[in-house]
């Protein structure tokens, strides 16, 4: 099935709602973990078939174990894959080139970068990529994360959703309270914004930002989809898309975008945050 929607009316409107009041405690700088995309290890994520899966390459978690995870997925070059389910779930962002993931007798639907994609267990599906540089970051809530034959499909309840980048609803200082900064914009994407529930938004930062990401809950997890970072934990280094920055706890993320374009993060996490400039 392909479906090109709007995000929820329902998010949208948690997102927007004040709190009474927000006491953020002394950020703690220290508790900052720095992963680039050029220490990735990849390996195969499906090692049966070897060259013709795609690769695997871990930001947080462990994929074969059973606590949640994120990690890259690198198609090989004009990759498809064949009808196939997985045992759980998952969420997929497109960070470069084009990727198709639908039902196998689904027309095509090619999502280019900054695209936010469903994946339901069970269900029988074929994911694609054109060209040779497709990469996307894939977010799984438990694990192992196995590819399993058409065979064993079954009906999870759960429903796929594709949100081409053109879709997205973006909210700015005006409209949601996390943000203190002009031109600084945030896109609902799933889960629930009230505190200590877990969801996953953008954050689309304007050319030349340079601030502050406040963030409050036990876990904070972002990972560059689109432009560079500059992150005060690599000093004099740039996080390029595929790289992530995360914490636990009240953590406060010193960054700057570059110059020359804005820059797009995906960010999951169960507590607020707040981004405002220096």
């Amino acid at each position: 099935m392909n479906t090109k929607i709007a995000l929820p009316i329902a998010l949208l409107a948690a997102a927007c709602a004040a709190p009474a009041e927000m006491k953020t405690p002394p950020p703690d700088r220290q508790n900052i973990r720095i992963v680039l995309n050029s220490e990735v290890e990849w390996t195969h994520l499906n090692p049966k078939r070897g060259d013709l899966a795609p690769k695997a390459g871990t930001l947080w978690g462990d994929r074969n174990g059973t606590e949640p995870t994120g990690f890259l997925l690198k198609p090989p070059p004009n990759f498809e894959s064949p009808p196939h389910i997985h045992n759980i779930s998952y969420r997929g962002v497109v960070i470069q080139g084009v990727l198709h993931n639908d039902d196998p007798d689904a027309a095509d639907l090619w999502m280019p970068a900054g695209s936010f994609w469903t994946q339901p267990k069970g269900h029988v599906h074929i994911t694609a990529a054109q060209g040779t540089d497709a990469i996307a970051y894939i977010e799984i809530e438990e694990g192992p994360y196995l590819v399993l034959p058409k065979e064993e499909a079954f009906d999870s309840e759960e429903r796929p959703v594709n949100v081409d980048h053109t879709n997205l609803v973006w909210l700015n200082a005006s409209d949601i309270v996390w943000i203190q900064q002009a031109g600084v914009q945030v896109a609902v994407l799933w889960g629930n914004t009230e505190d200590g529930r877990l969801n996953g938004s953008f954050i689309k930062l304007p050319a030349g930002f340079d601030g502050t990401i406040t963030s409050e809950g036990p876990s904070f997890r972002g990972v560059v989809i689109k432009g560079e970072l500059n992150h005060q934990a690599k000093s004099g280094r740039v996080l390029e898309p595929g790289s992530l920055f995360s914490s636990k706890g009240t953590a406060a993320h010193r960054i700057a975008s570059s110059r020359h374009g804005e820059t797009v993060i995906y960010v999951r996490t169960d507590g607020k945050y707040t981004v405002a400039s220096e």
